[in-house]
């Protein structure tokens, strides 16, 4: 696993397209329970190299009901975006994650993590990944259709505070799905 995180931080792919330059952000052990796969650093967690290490970090570890120290202890969370770098600016916000991360590293990750219980799809591009043709027509009908990828998946939205307006329109979130995630979370770290 050593190896492997020292290759992928090495990692130079694709590095013509980013703006900034390569900096594979991701964090995993061979003990991680729960694997975080959202979408891409952003520029600050680009400059700091710690995954999560901005408002959307806090908006997810208070999803979660983690602290800090848990949410970093890489034997409880393995964190594996779509993309590893910072994929630049777009019009409406950050470009998508670059498309040669996870073909490329997220195949080997999960063949050295054997203690996952659960994996946490940020995301449409990682729900769309990992889920595929399971994943329904939005984003917001797959997330509030999460029970049907339990046990192994758990779809959510992004915790970006952009997204207030979908957790405005969409109350249930916190009402019926929080609960289960924290419950969920709490039952296989503890």
């Amino acid at each position: 696993m050593k190896r492997l995180l020292q290759d992928i931080k090495q990692c130079t792919i694709c590095k013509k397209h980013l703006a900034l330059g390569p900096r594979p952000v991701v964090s995993a052990h061979l003990d991680s329970k729960i694997v975080i796969i959202g979408q891409a650093p952003g520029t600050k967690v680009h400059a700091s190299g710690v995954p999560w290490d901005d408002a959307s970090g806090k908006q997810l570890r208070k999803w979660l009901d983690v602290s800090v120290e848990d949410f970093y202890d890489e034997t409880k969370f393995a964190i594996i975006p779509m993309g590893f770098c910072y994929p630049g600016k777009g019009k409406t916000g950050d470009l998508p994650p670059r498309p040669e991360c996870a073909p490329q590293w997220h195949k080997p990750l999960f063949d050295e993590l054997k203690n996952v219980e659960l994996v946490v799809l940020i995301g449409m591009y990682a729900q769309s990944y990992y889920l595929g043709k399971e994943a329904k027509k939005t984003l917001t009908e797959t997330v509030r259709n999460y029970n049907e990828y339990l046990p192994k998946f758990f779809p959510l939205p992004h915790p970006s505070p952009r997204n207030r307006f979908w957790l405005t329109k969409n109350p249930w979130f916190e009402v019926e799905v929080l609960p289960k995630l924290r419950t969920k979370a709490k039952d296989l770290l503890h």
